[in-house]
This record gives structure tokens, C-alpha cells and sequence, in this order.
């Protein structure tokens, strides 16, 4: 029974020695929820393709504490989402503007699913032109014609 104790005694301080750091909670619950709301429409940098709220990225965390004391100093949303596109440009949006430097991020996939189309048209075209039958001459068809035969009359 003692080594039983001292078994679970020493798995318990080996398991809290492994324990992370709790994060605080929030002082403030609409400053949490607002910040909340700009962060589900930046793009975590380290992820690219996970919300800065949802990620658990060292930088993301830093960022969601820099927007907390934006959010603090009574920035609006607008002031906050201009200071961090200033910082890190459209890329930190979810939604980017349509603008000249954003076009290639909005229409590109578009133009290449066209280009793709239009290389696949060609292509099957091409595949359809060469395979058609090129016309016999005379004496080709009067051969194909004897064999034609030959194979009939030995069936």
C-alpha cells in the first residue's frame, strides 16, 4: 500500500511538472467578445489558413493581447483592422479588399480554371483529330477487302 501511494504521489508531481500555464480570463466580457469578433477576420500568420482567434500559435496569442489593448484604448473596429493591415498588409484579412495590389488573390483561380478549360478543350480536340481514320487509297482498300474475305471464307 505505501509503494502504491508513493507510486501515484510521484505520477502526480510528474504529470503537473508538464502542466501549461492557465490562461486568465477575461477581465472584461464585451472587450473579450469584441475582440473575439476582429479576431475570427485576421488570418493567423504562422497557420495562414486558421482564424487568429482559433489558433494556438505563440504569435497569434501575441497578437489576440495586442488587440485586446486596442480594443481597451477604445479603438474603433475599423482603427483596429487598418492598424494591422498597416503592420502586416491585406494578407492579415480574411476578406481583402478588390483592389489592383489584391486582384491575382481574387481572380486568379478563376482565370486559371478558364486556362485549364480552354488547355483541356484543346486537347481533347487534338486527341479526336488524330485519331479519326485517315482515308485509304485504292490499293489499301482493295487489300483490306481480300483479307476481309479471306478471314469470311475461313469462318
Amino acid at each position: 500500500m505505501k509503494y502504491c501511494l508513493a507510486l501515484i504521489l510521484a505520477l502526480h508531481c510528474a504529470f503537473s511538472s508538464w502542466a501549461g500555464e492557465a490562461v486568465p480570463l477575461a477581465e472584461d466580457p464585451i472587450v473579450e467578445q469584441r475582440m473575439i469578433a476582429i479576431s475570427e477576420e485576421l488570418r493567423c500568420l504562422v497557420c495562414q489558413n486558421e482564424s487568429l482567434a482559433g489558433s494556438r500559435a505563440d504569435l497569434a496569442m501575441d497578437l489576440r493581447r495586442e488587440l485586446r489593448t486596442l480594443v481597451k484604448a477604445n479603438k474603433s473596429d475599423a482603427e483596429i483592422m487598418e492598424y494591422m493591415v498597416s503592420r502586416y498588409g491585406d494578407f492579415v484579412r480574411y476578406r481583402p479588399p478588390v483592389k489592383p495590389m489584391t486582384w491575382m488573390l481574387w481572380f486568379g483561380p478563376f482565370l486559371l480554371l478558364i486556362a485549364a478549360i480552354v488547355v483541356l478543350v484543346r486537347t481533347v480536340r487534338r486527341n479526336l483529330r488524330s485519331a479519326a481514320p485517315a482515308a485509304l487509297n485504292p490499293e489499301q482498300r482493295n487489300k483490306a477487302q481480300s483479307l476481309l474475305k479471306d478471314t469470311e471464307t475461313s469462318s
